[in-house]
């Protein structure tokens, strides 16, 4: 049965998460938190951090963790090929279409994406906002010290253009030294 629910979830969540890894994460966490209680929040956000470190597409990492924690290798398998089995086929038969016919198709899939657009900008923005909070704020207090590394990541991301990747290692570093320091001095 637990299969059953695992196929059904990520298949919803492959046909709808338009806009990539970070629109998915609403989704995701809607089917495995919410809706079926597989997850708690602080895992799922451990998970999407996990899926966001490792290579390859975030929802597709996410959903293979997700479903080796629901239900072992069997249950990653089947999350992961849930999840892009509706874009074979929804890519297959658009590529189909414009290949075959240009004229009129085109324009129509042009209005349905600029519709679509909207919703993704809000599904990126809520994923960025739930992630925001379980990083920065705990049991109803600031962490000061990541809420400082938020600050300067943002700032160094967005005025110096550092790369991500150096970001991602030196702010990992700075957390550990700073909270081991912060841990020796109590």
């Amino acid at each position: 049965m637990i299969f059953l629910k695992l196929f059904f979830s990520f298949i919803q969540i492959g046909l709808f998460s338009v806009g990539g890894g970070y629109a998915a994460i609403p989704l995701i966490k809607e089917q495995v938190v919410n809706l079926h209680g597989w997850l708690t929040v602080k895992e799922f956000y451990d998970i999407v951090t996990i899926a966001e470190m490792t290579p390859g597409p975030m929802a597709i990492n996410a959903a293979t963790f997700v479903g080796i924690k629901i239900a072992g290798i069997p249950g990653a398998f089947l999350a992961t090929f849930s999840t892009v089995l509706p874009s074979i086929f929804i890519v297959t038969a658009l590529a189909s279409l414009l290949y075959h016919k240009r004229g009129p198709a085109v324009g129509y899939m042009e209005r349905v994406l600029y519709g679509i657009r909207p919703a993704v900008v809000a599904m990126i923005s809520s994923a960025a906002l739930g992630l925001m909070k379980i990083a920065l704020i705990e049991d109803a207090s600031i962490d000061f010290l990541e809420l400082g590394l938020f600050l300067l990541a943002v700032y160094v991301l967005r005025k110096k253009k550092a790369s991500p990747m150096v970001i991602l290692v030196v702010s990992g570093f700075a957390f550990f030294v700073l909270q081991s320091v912060l841990t020796f001095a109590q």
